[in-house]
């Protein structure tokens, strides 16, 4: 097969495992209920940890993380081996799959807010960067406890450290579809939270709190 028609379906097989909704399957499978219809309604790891408790959570979150990384890593091992289509067909995969979780073909396009998978995928692509976001998402629910602001200031600090850090080649023929990649990924982030961002601005965003702490158990 050609190399174009490789990219395509490693980025098809990329947005089949981001669509395995795994919030939805551990709420199901623990306690026989859709996700969907409890707390936010989302099916990401913060919901499911408000409503089944940090530990299925947590699991929720590492699930969706690795669900993310490992197309981004594998697919283009296996269908780009040349190293000139090799980056960019992994990022494509990275993008895929996040869009994946973000709109899911296994739950009618109803999925999350994408921040876990988009963790998955640039864990892998630029360390540094989300080492950067990763230490402003921790002391920003450090200091607020809100989920929602903590991710959408991880994102936009993910691509303000991306393009400083690589200013000197942010559009090089190797650079272009990161730096790409850095700007749109955490646009779409912050465009999936807009109604976080009604309730941050009137002050009702809510605090988080697990279902432990919500039964005060």
């Amino acid at each position: 097969m050609s190399p174009v028609v490789d990219a395509i379906i490693a980025v098809l097989l990329a947005y089949m495992i981001g669509s395995i909704p795994f919030g939805y399957v551990i709420a199901r499978v623990i306690k026989g209920i859709d996700i969907r219809q409890h707390g936010s309604g989302n099916i990401g790891a913060t919901n499911v940890g408000r409503v089944l408790g940090a530990k299925w959570g947590i699991l929720a979150l590492v699930l969706d993380i690795v669900k993310a990384l490992l197309p981004t890593w594998l697919l283009p091992l296996w269908l780009a081996p040349d190293p000139a289509w090799t980056g960019h067909v992994a990022i494509a995969c990275g993008v895929s799959a996040i869009i994946g979780h973000m709109y899911p073909c296994w739950l009618w396009l109803r999925g999350g807010k994408g921040v876990a998978s988009a963790l998955g995928v640039v864990a892998y692509l630029a360390p540094p960067s989300t080492a950067i976001a990763f230490g402003v998402f921790v002391v920003s629910f450090f200091v607020w406890r809100i989920v929602s602001l903590s991710s959408m200031l991880a994102a936009l600090s993910f691509a303000v450290a991306h393009l400083v850090l690589n200013s000197e080649h942010l559009w090089s023929p190797s650079g272009w579809s990161l730096t790409l990649f850095s700007l749109a990924i955490p646009t779409l982030i912050i465009v999936r939270h807009r109604s976080n961002l009604v309730r941050l601005w009137r002050g009702e965003e809510p605090t988080y709190r697990t279902a432990k702490e919500a039964s005060g158990a």
